[in-house]
This record gives structure tokens, sequence and C-alpha cells, in this order.
């Protein structure tokens, strides 16, 4: 692991400590174990309605929704899964489909006794948390998706990958060089900050193992478009788009709203980009409590 995450990795540790999160690895089934965080208190669910944040593929939970985590504690049950191959999560099953992550992912939930939840996705994630809503509709009260897509037929994939200036996903989202990794950056965000050289080898080498699985797993979540059958969710779902996604841009938004239904509303944050929950953190947690606390309707689990 690089130095700097090395060091990071105990502090992060008390941090979480200190908001009343702990870390914890669930057995789902011999071979496969997924990593959570939790709230310390592990009756807070009871109490408080849980929201569960499923992160992308360019970084683990904590990574992804560290400023989520330390803004909606208070108010919810926050739990923040690391999916598999990503982060402490791991499986020695052939399966990579968002189909097989979600059913962990659920298996996983009813481990730590919580049922009923909202689901919060970001790309990646939300093509899981989309499988996990058709899956288990009720479990899933209600969802929160930002920068994706319902499933990455081929012919959004092709446009995507076209906008961008790539041919293969695992060329963009799998950088081999610090180059490629700043390239991966600035495309996913209007203005992305700068940080110091080290810090990019570090995230580098961390944040990008398991080459071949997820290899396979950008293989897998794509679908032909004959294939495609968008299900209908009874659940509310709330878009929260960067306005400036470059991956997923307004007209797929749109288009995918459309397809979606009443149930479902858009929304833009001005002046950010496909890694919106980390470029606009202030508009986008004020925007993401509101919705949860007018469409959390758990009563007692």
């Amino acid at each position: 692991m690089g130095n700097v995450f090395v060091v990071m990795k105990p502090v992060l540790h008390g941090i979480m400590k200190a908001i009343g999160m702990t870390s914890e690895l669930v057995e789902i089934e011999p071979g496969t174990t997924m990593h959570f965080w939790v709230p310390t208190d592990q009756t807070v669910h009871t109490t408080k309605p849980a929201v569960v944040f499923l992160h992308g593929f360019v970084a683990n939970g904590i990574m992804t929704w560290l400023f989520q985590m330390f803004s909606l504690r208070t108010s919810f049950a926050v739990y923040v899964p690391d999916l598999l191959f990503f982060g402490d999560s791991i499986s020695d099953r052939p399966e990579r489909s968002t189909s097989f992550q979600a059913h962990c992912l659920a298996k996983g939930m009813m481990k730590l006794g919580v049922e009923k939840f909202s689901l919060v996705g970001l790309s990646y994630g939300g093509m899981v948390g989309f499988k996990l809503a058709q899956l288990y509709p009720h479990m899933v009260d209600s969802m929160v998706m930002s920068s994706t897509v319902v499933e990455l037929t081929e012919s959004i994939s092709n446009a995507s990958l076209n906008n961008i200036g790539f041919t293969t996903w695992d060329e963009f989202l799998l950088p081999k060089t610090i180059f490629d990794l700043k390239l991966l950056l600035s495309i996913g965000s209007q203005n992305f900050p700068w940080f110091p050289q080290i810090l990019y080898m570090d995230f580098l080498e961390v944040m990008f193992g398991n080459r071949k699985e997820k290899v396979e797993l950008l293989k897998a979540f794509i679908v032909s478009d004959k294939d495609a059958t968008p299900p209908k969710y009874t659940q509310r779902i709330y878009l929260l788009y960067g306005d400036d996604d470059k991956i997923f841009n307004q007209t797929v938004s749109d288009i995918m709203k459309a397809k979606l239904g009443e149930n479902t509303t858009v929304e833009y944050i001005k002046r950010a980009g496909h890694l919106v929950q980390l470029e606009r953190p202030r508009t986008y947690n004020r925007c993401l409590k509101k919705f949860l606390s007018c469409s959390s309707g758990y009563g007692n689990m």
C-alpha cells in the first residue's frame, strides 16, 4: 500500500470512530466477504432511516462518500460498503454481473440486520443500485442516483466513450500511469483540485488493484441494446447530476428520466462534472438531505 495511504488509514479509522462509524467485514458466503462502514451503534437503524451509499469505479466507499458520511450521519443510519473487488471486499466466485453485486449487497445488509433503506449510487454504484431495487424492491425505499444510467447499453456505452475519446472502459477507468490518472480525474470533474505527485502515485497503487477482476466487471456491465429492458420501479427516484458530466451528459439523463416515469425527478448541480459529490459537496448534501428526509417512510422495522 502507498505510503500516504498507510499513514492515513489509522487516522481515518480514528476519525470514523469519533463520529460513530466502524469498519466491519461481513461474510456473504464462504469465499465472499464484503467490507462495510456501519454505525457503531448496531440498533441505530431502528430509530433513524437507513441510507446505503454505493461508490463508483474509481475508488472505494469511504474515498467516494466521505463528505456525505460526515454530513448525513446525525440524521440517518449510514452504511457504506465496498463493492466486490474494491477496497477490502473479495470473492472467489466467477460472477461479475451487477446482479451478483446486488445479491451480495442485499445479503450483507440482511446480515447487518437492515432490511429497509434508501440508496444513493454514483456511476457504477448507481447501476448496481438500480439492479438491487429491481431484484429486492421490498428492501429499497427510495433512490438518489448520480452520474449513472439504469444499465449501460451498447449504444450508450459507445456514445459515452466517443464523447471522452476512449475505445474501451478499462482503458479509461483503469489507469496505469499518473498521466492516465490525471486525465481520468480531469474528464470526471469540471475543475479537479491540485494534488502533490506522491498522492497520485499512492492513489494509483492503492485504488486500482484486482485489475483482472475489474476488467471482467467492466465487460459484464455492458448490455446489448436488444436485451435492454428497463424495469418499472415503484420507488421514488431522484437523479442528481453535475451539469457538466462529460461521461453521461444531460441528453442521457433526460432520456433516462423520461423512461423511468412520473416517480422520477432530475436536478442538475451547476459547475460540477461526473464526480459531483466531491466537487460540490455542500450543494450535493443539501439536495440529498432534502430528498431523503421527504421520501423516507420506514415506520417500525
